[in-house]
């Protein structure tokens, strides 16, 4: 399967466990790769045809924006249920980096790896590659 990319998507959010933490407002980055059939939208080069990578971007950008989590396990968790269920992704492998959260490392965080097949009551069970 084909995939399309969203690269270092960066959104500033409430994000992390401790009571300063959920005072401001801190840095996220994404990198997300969907599965996508790619054969239609290059035969008929016609944007209708495609992955709209603009409005997943801008979905993402908002949700985060506006949310409010504690882990950064349960941001990511939803940002794939959304990617999955309003965009009809099959696939979707999500990193999801909490920049300059650790001194000395450049980000810390999460990837996680869902799919449409996965039963709702199984939310960690990982895609195959």
């Amino acid at each position: 399967m084909d995939k399309v990319f969203i690269e270092a998507l960066e959104i500033e959010c409430v994000i992390g466990i401790y009571d300063w933490e959920r005072k401001i407002r801190q840095p996220i980055a994404l990198d997300i790769e969907m599965s996508f059939d790619n054969r239609k939208p290059a035969a008929s080069d016609d944007i209708a045809d495609t992955l709209d990578y603009k409005a997943i971007s801008k979905r993402l950008i908002d949700f985060v924006g506006n949310s409010s989590y504690g882990l950064v396990e349960a941001l990511a968790e939803e940002c794939c249920r959304i990617i999955i269920d309003e965009f009809g992704v099959a696939k979707v492998k999500l990193k999801l980096s909490k920049v300059g959260a650790v001194r000395g490392a450049k980000a810390v965080g999460v990837i996680l790896k869902r799919s449409r097949a996965e039963a709702p009551d199984l939310p960690g069970e990982a895609v195959q590659d």
